[in-house]
């Protein structure tokens, strides 16, 4: 829920399984969530997708304003086990991700990765995913107002 509440809102529902209990609401609701990933039955990985609106810190960024007009949907954040990181895991999630939005009509998704400065990042600062795993799966850098977070997109109708 991190990416879609006001930073005051997010810290609150940290308490009594409120964020948790916003985004069940969300998922009941059938409003769009995130894309799951498995592994022989059991869930091992996630990762947040619906359209950009629908996060509220991404509208009021400074580093990742809209750079055009065109309808997206964003991929803010990830989680991949740590029984299964550095597996490949959110390169098939992410390809995953686009196939679905083929499916959807979905046609351009959007992220937000890091480019490392270091050679080894500490997973805690790869939940916004690594740039890498997104150049692997085919999106492409549309925007480097941050140097070490490009805006990166996949364009499904290609």
């Amino acid at each position: 829920m991190s990416f879609r509440l006001r930073k005051q809102d997010f810290e609150e529902g940290k308490v009594d399984d409120g964020n948790k209990n916003s985004m069940k609401k969300l998922v009941w609701a059938n409003k769009p969530t995130g894309i799951l990933g498995f592994y022989d039955g059991q869930p091992i990985a996630w990762c947040a997708f619906a359209p950009r609106e629908d996060f509220l810190k991404l509208g009021n960024s400074r580093v990742h304003k809209r750079i055009d007009n065109k309808p997206v949907w964003s991929i803010p954040c990830f989680f991949i086990d740590k029984n299964f990181r550095r597996q490949g895991v959110s390169v098939e999630l992410l390809k995953a991700v686009a196939k679905y939005a083929q499916k959807k009509k979905i046609k351009i998704i959007e992220a937000y990765p890091a480019i490392p400065t270091q050679e080894k990042l500490p997973d805690t600062f790869a939940w916004i995913g690594l740039y890498k795993s997104f150049d692997y799966a085919g999106f492409k850098i549309v925007d480097r107002t941050s140097k070490n977070r490009p805006i990166v997109r996949f364009y499904t109708n290609k």
